[in-house]
């Protein structure tokens, strides 16, 4: 049996798992985004208000705003630990995409090399049954002559 046509099935689960783990990165990817994005949006909401000129004209209004901010600020952190978790799965789907990708690397060259010797094979064989034919046909000469010869 050939060796190539054995490996061909451990070919297509390496290209599935590759596929597989390629979307799971895509997803991550675009989780990732969108936390980064949210963490703008964040950022840029806390500067908009810590700038913004509203007058405190109170105790209260002053402990309101100060408490708004650190809200705020206890939100950024938050967000900003989504973007490290985010960005920490990324960088381990982005590995295992890497490993699938060698995985099946290694399977697509075993398979070339069985390929290369199975042709091998086959290509001596053709050379041997043609070589038998021209070693028969140069007998059934040689008899024909010798027969005509006598």
């Amino acid at each position: 049996m050939m060796q190539s046509r054995r490996i061909d099935p451990l070919l297509r689960r390496a290209q599935e798992h590759e596929d597989s783990v390629a979307r799971e990165l895509a997803e991550r990817q675009n989780t990732l985004a969108q936390h980064e994005s949210r963490l703008e949006e964040l950022r840029q909401y806390a500067e908009d208000y810590a700038n913004s000129q509203m007058a405190a004209t109170s105790p209260a209004q002053l402990a309101n705003r100060r408490a708004f901010l650190e809200r705020i600020d206890q939100a950024l952190k938050q967000q900003l630990q989504n973007v490290d978790r985010s960005r920490a799965s990324v960088d381990i789907e982005r590995d295992r995409l890497l490993l699938a990708s060698r995985d099946k690397q290694v399977l697509e060259q075993l398979a070339a090399s069985y390929r290369v010797q199975e042709k091998l094979i086959v290509d001596r064989r053709d050379q041997r049954e043609m070589d038998d034919v021209g070693a028969r046909r140069a007998r059934l000469a040689a008899t024909t002559r010798e027969n005509e010869d006598a």
